[in-house]
């Protein structure tokens, strides 16, 4: 019978690819027959399957009905251990976003097995098969619950190879003409059965239907024969707990490995399928201390044992702390069955011992009613390393008459203060210095000084530059002393307000070494090594000028007072017969350049000479440039000046470069 049906839809399937040029989608072939093999083999490939959704197989997925069996990506069938006897038929679930299909292999000469293989996808038969001959030929369809658009889909096909000329197929049964009603449906003449819309596998996992053939008048032919229709299960629903909230108790003390509760969780799959199968985890623990791990649970029965120490299965909280960290440490739980929107159920929590220093806190968290103890002031492990606080809670709302709190209502939370290597801290911090611009390379500016705030520990400390704008500055990495590496410059743009910043390090030994930061501010005194200069360098002046004013100079110097103005202007070294030019003081900064007599159109150099009022006093000559130019009709024409003329002086020196050149 096996084989009359493989026949039939092989030759069902190769006519509609040969006759349509159009991809349908689903296996290329449906039903394969292969002979039981002695054994078949880890990982050797049994046959291969062809599937396309037409749409490139875009994350295409593979189902086996049994699970020593998988298909690879190529669509090789292949056992995944040694095995032999595995039944006589094996199903293969294909499924993309956009279509999906159900294969078929015969294991010729297999024999039926007991077990998970017929639990896990109920491919038993609900009734036996009769010894007379039929020539219906049906099997179990299998369906995926949750299948997607469009509907209806073919899911498989009746066969009947003595089917009278005009008889027909009838299909009935829960699902079809019982409710629920026009779940499924027959090609009355082809045997297709179809399903009409998704199936929710949770809602019914299998449905009994008949196939019988009529004639013209709806009189039975054959039949009715049983099919049945499995809807296979997939992992569409979350584990959920039915009870809860779950409350375990656990004596303190009690040893390593006691049991405090089980958990029971319910899965809606199919329970014959990893779909169900649960594993537990805790995901959370609070508080997390004394340990962020008190307990554990069986990952398959659910339940919790404690895995810490007896030690710390203590009534008593105990927590810990870095030294200089400050925050939320410990939270403190406590049990009130009161209406919790009352001021009967809020907890208050006082320290009522052990906080002289104020440094601990403790607030009561308004959603939980849990007390958060924290450090508000950082904790110094050298001076104490342990604190213990005795706190007590009581209700916002006093006590009815008669009832008092009792020691339950106070705790005791041991605190341990962790030691954490301190960097070094350079006192004073910032370290200031003054001392004169310009003093000599090498120069000791002063000794720094930094300490170790871990005075419990043997450590040293060197010191290094850290920040060196300038490059002036070395220390020595044994005992601090910082000295120069060369000029200090007060003018020099790295100097802010007279004012040098640099800094260093202090690092001690450490594991991991820590390192502090010290500033050094050295004010810079001024001293008069900055001559001034003069501005501007260029001035016009018409040849017919009335006014024989030439341009007014200023002066300025990089020096502090006393070190520049007021200052003194001079025309360097103009002799008798060249006296055309005067220059007159206006005050300590500025001064008038002017002319005696009219001067011909040309380009004049005019030696100027600037001091300062430093002591000693810095001096300096800057040629003034002075254009000579016609000024007729408005007009002012400087291009035909000519070759420069300069002052006797300005020839001089020419003069006497030229000679010195040769």
């Amino acid at each position: 019978m096996w084989g009359l049906l493989a026949g039939q839809l092989s030759q069902v399937l190769l006519l509609t690819s040969a006759e349509d040029l159009d991809c349908t989608p689903g296996f290329q072939q449906k039903v394969f027959h292969i002979d039981q093999p002695a054994e078949f083999i880890e990982d050797q490939a049994i046959l291969n399957l062809t599937f396309s959704d037409c749409k490139g197989n875009d994350k295409l997925h593979y189902e086996v009905s049994s699970p020593y069996f998988r298909v690879n990506t190529d669509g090789s069938l292949v056992a995944l251990r040694n095995i032999t006897a595995v039944g006589k038929t094996l199903f293969v679930h294909a499924r993309t976003p956009h279509a999906e299909d159900m294969a078929e292999l015969v294991i010729v000469g297999g024999k039926d097995i007991q077990g998970s293989l017929q639990d896990i996808f109920k491919f038993a038969r609900t009734s036996p098969v009769p010894r007379q001959k039929r020539s219906i030929v049906v099997s179990p369809i299998l369906i995926p619950e949750n299948q997607r658009q469009p509907f209806p889909r073919d899911v498989g096909k009746v066969v009947d190879s003595d089917r009278p000329e005009g008889s027909k197929f009838r299909l009935t049964g829960k699902g079809v003409d019982q409710e629920p009603k026009g779940i499924f449906r027959i090609n009355e003449n082809t045997g297709s059965v179809s399903v009409t819309r998704n199936l929710d596998r949770e809602t019914i996992a299998t449905y009994q239907l008949f196939v019988e053939t009529i004639d013209v008048n709806g009189r039975t032919l054959e039949g009715p024969v049983p099919l049945e229709v499995i809807v296979i299960d997939q992992n569409d629903n979350r584990p959920i707990f039915r009870e809860g909230p779950y409350i375990g108790h656990v004596m303190e003390g009690s040893p390593t490995g006691t049991t405090v509760m089980r958990m029971t969780a319910f899965d809606a799959d199919d329970p014959a399928t990893d779909n169900a199968l649960l594993r537990y985890n805790i995901r959370q623990q609070t508080p997390d201390k004394p340990s962020p791990n008190m307990f554990y649970i069986d990952p398959e029965k659910g339940d919790i044992v404690t895995v810490v120490s007896p030690a710390l299965l203590d009534r008593e909280f105990q927590a810990t702390v870095e030294e200089g960290a400050m925050g939320v440490i410990v939270n403190l739980t406590v049990e009130d069955k009161d209406d919790p929107t009352t001021g009967a159920w809020r907890a208050a929590y006082t320290i009522i011992n052990g906080n002289p220093g104020q440094s601990f806190e403790i607030h009561t968290n308004p959603q939980t009613n849990e007390g958060m103890l924290s450090v508000v002031k950082p904790l110094d492990y050298e001076i104490s390393a342990f604190h213990t606080l005795l706190i007590k809670v009581e209700n916002e709302d006093p006590l009815v008459p008669d009832v008092s709190y009792g020691s339950s209502s106070t705790a005791t939370v041991h605190i341990t203060v962790l030691d954490v290597n301190e960097s070094p801290v350079f006192y004073p911090d910032p370290m200031m210095v003054t001392k004169q611009e310009n003093i000599s390379v090498g120069s000791v500016l002063l000794t720094v000084n930094a300490t170790d705030p871990d005075s419990l520990q043997r450590q040293t400390i060197r010191y290094s530059v850290y920040k060196d704008p300038a490059g002036w500055l070395n220390i020595n990495p044994i005992n601090g002393t910082v000295d120069t590496t060369a000029l200090l410059d007060r003018e020099s743009p790295f100097v802010h307000n007279s004012v040098y910043t640099a800094l260093f390090l202090a690092t001690d030994s450490g594991n991991p070494p820590a390192t502090g930061t010290g500033t050094l501010l050295i004010t810079l005194e001024d001293v008069n090594d900055n001559a001034p200069f003069i501005y501007p360098t260029v001035a016009e002046v018409c040849d017919d000028a009335k006014n024989l004013s030439v341009v007014i100079l200023g002066a300025t110097d990089k020096d502090l007072h006393p070190n520049t103005d007021p200052f003194k202007f001079e025309i360097h070294k103009q002799t008798v017969p060249d006296k055309v030019w005067k220059i007159s003081k206006i005050n300590n900064t500025h001064a008038l350049v002017s002319l005696l007599q009219n001067l011909n159109k040309a380009n004049y150099h005019l030696p100027i000479m600037v001091t300062d009022s430093g002591k000693p006093p810095m001096t300096n000559i800057t040629d003034l440039r002075v254009q000579v130019c016609s000024c007729k009709n408005s007009k002012v024409d400087c291009n035909a000046a000519g070759a420069p003329h300069f002052s006797a002086a300005t020839a001089l020196l020419l003069s006497l470069f030229n000679l010195a050149c040769l």
